[in-house]
């Protein structure tokens, strides 16, 4: 084991948190490199946050995977996440030829399987954004929840995600049977349990959500700078374009993304905190 993998295990342990990843670079012309972070929140419960990011090689083709998973109610539907939904994207047969639709039914048939396995999962949920990043020159997005995705080109933030909050969905939550609640000093719950419209797993209360994801396509080229991944933790205390402007200037991804979790916590986020940074 080399020494930066030592750190890698080191820092995993320090920050409570799981995280897939590896340490090469990509083999791309760009070269960009990734790092990642989490940080345990103040709640009672273990962390559940869980972190996704590696290079892979698919025949020709270089592929980045990079993804958050933030988990509610237990770390079993993240943890289930973390270890299957890239593998159901890739093993989906069009995901060459239609990536998005591809992405789509992966996402879908990833989450029947959590219902199905609910006994041996439990009945606990998770958001989750993932980013495709295909020989460098396509970048496809797609969550659930409020996890979310932003790039940075020229210095400029741009929001790849949407964050499913209950009170925008409200009109089809109540088309489930659902309603949307909202206590005075909370925030907008479904049904009065959840802080997100969608997500995976929740089998108690999915016939009110969805875990229809968004996607998008965002063109990688030379203005393109720097990609970030987060949970809510730093979304809460930080704009898009305060997170870009935090780590700018920091070349290691890996500090950038250390450095954004403290500045969250400065700013006194008192969730789990997972992020990763791709620096070009």
């Amino acid at each position: 084991m080399t020494g930066k993998q030592i750190l890698q295990k080191l820092k995993e342990k320090a920050c409570l948190g799981s995280a897939v990843a590896d340490t090469e670079k990509s083999k791309t012309s760009k070269h960009p490199r990734h790092g990642y972070y989490l940080v345990k929140g103040k709640s009672r419960h273990g962390m559940e946050d869980y972190v996704f990011a590696k290079f892979k090689q698919v025949e020709n083709n270089e592929l980045g995977l990079f993804a958050i998973f933030d988990g509610h109610m237990s770390r079993e539907i993240a943890d289930y996440l973390q270890s299957h939904l890239f593998e159901n994207i890739l093993n989906e047969p069009d995901f060459w030829t239609e990536t998005e639709k591809a992405i789509r039914r992966a996402y879908r048939v990833t989450d029947e399987t959590i219902l199905d396995k609910a006994v041996d999962l439990g009945t606990g949920g998770s958001t989750a954004v993932t980013a495709i990043l295909i020989n460098c020159q396509k970048l496809v997005v797609a969550n659930v929840g409020d996890s979310r995705a932003v790039i940075c080109k020229n210095g400029v933030a741009k929001q790849l995600s949407v964050d499913h909050e209950p009170e925008k969905e409200r009109s089809c939550i109540e088309d489930r049977g659902g309603f949307v609640s909202k206590f005075p000093g909370d925030v907008p719950r479904v049904d009065g349990q959840l802080a997100v419209a969608r997500a995976f797993g929740d089998k108690s209360l999915k016939e009110h959500l969805s875990s229809e994801p968004d996607v998008s396509v965002e063109n990688i080229d030379d203005d393109t700078e720097i990609i970030i991944l987060a949970s809510d933790g730093i979304w809460k205390v930080m704009t898009n374009q305060e997170a870009v402007d935090c780590i700018k200037h920091i070349e290691d991804a890996d500090e950038a993304a250390k450095r954004l979790a403290e500045e969250a916590v400065a700013r006194n986020s008192s969730d789990d905190i997972s992020c990763v940074v791709v620096k070009f």
